[in-house]
């Protein structure tokens, strides 16, 4: 009877302990299939797999732990940090294949060039994204969508360019034109483009080549040719300034040698006035008295020549005294005020310098 009912009770309470480890494993496995989490650099876009609300979700998912239903909802991760591609010809960067773009300028002469492109996506446009494309593989999406509308970029600005421009000057404003296309046309779509760059130099046919590079070198020739026409003209300019300055030059010394002459000439009229006029027949005669020695000039012949005379009144400055008189006081006092004028005061003084004496007058 014991036996009997140890025996029914092992086996219902093994029951029970494998129908409670079940519900466990049960509950378990749905916990974890209906949790995931977000990693920072991506968002979660929330997809509705049955109900009215069927479809993708508008709303992003934040970065974090969610949870949702896995049996109506599906959770997608979409990264939206920056990603670079490059398109190019060479097999030892991104692919082994050719993958560089061509286009062509309004000559219809193809134009090769290796592309690079740095791009993220908007994290609100990140479900329209998905919901056109059904793609959150951003390399799958950058080598179709996105490179097809990079080259259509490039054709049509290139196709309103010559290459000569293309090639030169015009390369920067070609590339932030085609830049703002893909603005235009990408941005709708969630993409935001950080950086497109073309790598390296442009590649032409090597006849456009070499006559885009004879056409540089030509206009570099006519710049030289310029320049050394610019430096020729401003070698003759300084030569004929230079003429000119030493032409001047020459005339200023000759105009001031000649005033320096005619000064000179009439300082000597003057003073020869003036001494004509203080020498009066007596000054004369004494003069002569005192340059004397008492001898008298003798004759070849050995015989003495008396003392010469002349008639002192016959000497004088054809005026009368009076006239003579004011006439000499006219010209000292000329003299000295012309002497006053050029005495420099003496340093710290504020006074004029004492008035030299006047020279005496000449005796009658």
């Amino acid at each position: 009877m014991v036996s009997r009912f140890d025996s029914s009770f092992d086996l219902s309470s093994l029951r029970r302990i494998f129908l409670a480890i079940l519900v466990i494993f049960v509950v378990l496995v749905g916990g974890c299939s209906s949790t995931t989490r977000i990693d920072a650099g991506h968002v979660g876009i929330r997809v509705k797999l049955a109900g009215t609300e069927r479809g993708v979700q508008d709303m992003p998912v934040v970065t974090g732990w969610v949870f949702f239903n896995p049996l109506t909802e599906q959770i997608i991760i979409f990264p939206t940090s920056v990603q670079n591609v490059v398109w190019t010809a060479s097999a030892h960067e991104g692919r082994s294949v050719d993958e560089s773009i061509t286009f062509s300028s309004n000559e219809g002469v193809n134009i090769n060039a290796d592309i690079g492109l740095s791009f993220h996506i908007e994290p609100t446009l990140a479900p329209k994204l998905y919901g056109r494309f059904r793609q959150n593989d951003l390399a799958v999406l950058a080598d179709g969508y996105v490179r097809n509308t990079v080259r259509e970029a490039f054709n049509d600005v290139g196709s309103r360019m010559p290459v000569q421009d293309i090639y030169g000057s015009g390369k920067s404003k070609m590339l932030n034109d085609v830049v703002t296309n893909c603005r235009n046309v990408l941005g709708k779509d969630g993409f935001v483009i950080d950086q497109l760059t073309i790598n390296g130099a442009l590649r032409l046919p090597q006849n456009v080549a070499d006559a885009i590079n004879r056409a540089m070198e030509a206009t570099q020739n006519a710049i030289q040719s310029e320049n050394r026409v610019r430096q020729v003209k401003a070698e003759a300019e300084q030569a004929i300034t230079q003429a000119h300055g030493a032409a001047e030059a020459a005339r200023q010394k000759a105009q001031g040698d000649g005033d320096a002459l005619l000064i000179k000439a009439r300082s000597e009229a003057k003073a020869n006035e003036i001494i004509r006029l203080s020498t009066t027949p007596a000054v004369l005669q004494y003069r002569a008295i005192q340059a004397w020695d008492g001898k008298l000039p003798m004759y070849q012949a050995g015989g003495q020549v008396p003392m010469l005379t002349y008639d002192v009144s016959k000497l004088g400055s054809g005026l009368d005294e009076a006239t003579r008189q004011k006439r000499l006081k006219e010209l000292l006092a000329e003299d000295k005020a012309q002497t006053d004028v050029e005495l420099p005061a003496p340093p710290g003084s504020t006074t004029p310098p004492p008035t030299p004496p006047p020279p005496p007058a000449p005796s009658k």
